[in-house]
Formats: structure tokens, C-alpha cells, sequence
């Protein structure tokens, strides 16, 4: 299926070539059938235009996906729903510790740590066979921003003084290289420098193959905000009582109770969240 050279206008307003390949991939990731993915390739390339945004293109693919199971759309739209954690960055800090939970380590949410000069508010420490890991998270609401390297640089200062502490008192645990976590993407600056000075960049495509997205996937850990039956209302909700992933809401309903929301409802808002956290 050829995209016959048509460019696309992404969200940071840079003019892009349209790669059916991309965007097949995306479908593919939520587990759609073969004939699914192939069906809506086709709607799209009918409906291509020279200058198309990639929202319209995200729009209509995910309108198709919905139409089929909404609970492929839920999963197809884990990029728009991370900036929907938002305004404020706390359930991103959340949702990065949740993660980390599920990935073995013991985590705590904005902690105080002394440095040499001045204490620190630590948006996530990660804990794990004796070592301490000090993570700093950078939340974007807006689409199409990236994280330049100013953010490394500054993240990198308040570990170095972290660190100059922790080990000038000799700590139980070894306090392991600094983590800078993003809902978006680095610059190739902050990535040189990052790979530099030591820190680790998780944003939403880096590492290759193992980023945010593929993290998500892996582990099935979804954000509340990826269900497409939750009214905005209920997942403010839902976030202001620390609730952040789809799978703490299974097999307790009790938020859902408390909203007041319907037996009918409920069963089919708990059966797409089953069905978002099946790997």
C-alpha cells in the first residue's frame, strides 16, 4: 500500500511523510486483528490529504477502532490519554511509581532528600536489591513539546548533590545512576548529554523498544484515562483519590459505587478495563 508521498503536519507543526508502516504498527500494538488493521489502512489512504494533521488522522483511525471494540480504541489512544494525567504533573509521578511497583521495585512519591548544599523534593524514589534510584518526571499537558536539555541538566545538578550527600553518610543502600522520565520525547541534545553524564532518559519512544509506550504495553499498565466509557468527570475523580491504573479498579468497585454509577454501566466500564489490562 503505497502513502504516495503525502506529507503531514505533526503536532509540533513540523511537515512530516505520511508512513502507512507507522501507522499500521500502532494498530497492530493494540492487538487488533490483521483484517481489522488492514481495513482501517484503507479508510485512511481514501481520505489522505496533502497538509492532513495527524490529529485528524489519529481521530479517524480511532473512531474506526472504536466502531469495531472499544476497548481497541481504549488501547489506541494511551498517548493522548497520558496528557490527559494532567493538568497538574502528580498522577504522571503516580502512574511512573505505579510502574515501578509492578516492576518489583518499592517506591515513594514526594520525598524529601538532603543533598550537600540543600534538600530536595524527589518526585519518585525507586528501591531494589539494596540500590536507591532517585527519579525526576517532566509532564507536558501539550502535545508536540520536547524535552530539551535544560531539563537533564538541571535534573543532573540536584543528583549530583543528592549523591554527595547520600554517600558522604553512608547510606545502607547504593544510590544508582539518576532516572529522567517524560510523557513526550528528548532532544538529541539531552540525549547526548544524558548518555554523557550518566543519567537514564525514559520518554515515550526512548529507549528504542523499551520506552514508556512499550513499558505500558508490556506490562499492561494502563492509565485510567485510556477508557473510553469514564466521563472526564469520573477520571478527575478517580485521580484525585490516587487511583491511576486501570487494573486497581478490578476486582474493586468501590470509586464506581461511589460516583454513583449505574449496574449496567459499571459491568461494561469493569468488562473494557478487563479487557485494556489482558497482555
Amino acid at each position: 500500500m503505497s502513502d504516495n508521498s503525502i506529507y503531514i503536519i505533526k503536532s509540533s507543526g513540523e511537515k512530516v511523510k505520511f508512513s502507512f508502516e507507522k501507522l499500521r504498527k500502532s494498530l497492530k500494538r493494540t492487538g487488533a486483528e490483521h483484517d481489522t488493521v488492514e481495513s482501517i489502512l484503507r479508510v485512511v489512504k481514501d481520505e489522505l490529504y496533502e497538509g492532513i494533521s495527524t490529529k485528524e488522522i489519529y481521530n479517524r483511525a480511532f473512531a474506526l477502532l472504536k466502531k469495531k471494540k472499544s476497548y481497541l480504541a481504549s488501547k489506541y489512544k494511551l498517548k493522548k490519554a497520558i496528557y490527559e494525567l494532567g493538568p497538574t504533573g502528580y498522577p504522571f509521578e503516580r502512574f511512573i511509581s505505579a510502574i515501578l511497583t509492578y516492576s518489583g521495585y518499592k517506591t515513594q512519591v514526594g520525598r524529601i532528600l538532603q543533598g550537600k548544599c540543600v534538600a530536595h523534593e524527589i518526585d519518585v524514589i525507586a528501591f531494589k536489591n539494596g540500590e536507591a534510584t532517585v527519579i525526576e518526571c517532566k509532564f507536558h499537558s501539550e502535545e508536540g513539546l520536547k524535552c530539551n536539555v535544560k531539563v537533564p541538566l538541571y535534573i543532573n545538578s540536584r543528583y549530583l548533590d543528592v549523591k554527595a550527600h547520600w554517600d558522604s553518610k553512608k547510606m545502607d543502600k547504593t544510590l544508582t545512576p539518576g532516572w529522567v522520565v517524560t510523557n513526550t520525547r528528548f532532544t538529541e541534545d539531552a540525549i547526548q548529554y544524558g548518555k554523557c553524564c550518566g543519567l537514564y532518559l525514559l520518554s515515550w519512544d526512548y529507549p528504542k523498544d523499551d520506552g514508556l509506550k512499550d513499558r505500558i504495553d508490556r506490562l499492561g499498565l494502563y492509565p485510567i484515562t485510556v477508557s473510553t466509557l469514564l466521563t472526564n468527570r469520573e477520571k478527575q475523580f478517580l485521580l484525585s483519590r490516587e487511583v491511576v491504573l486501570c487494573r486497581e479498579l478490578i476486582g474493586d468497585a468501590f470509586y464506581l459505587d461511589h460516583l454513583g454509577v449505574s449496574q449496567t454501566r459499571k459491568e461494561k466500564i469493569l468488562n473494557e478495563i478487563n479487557q485494556i489490562c489482558i497482555r
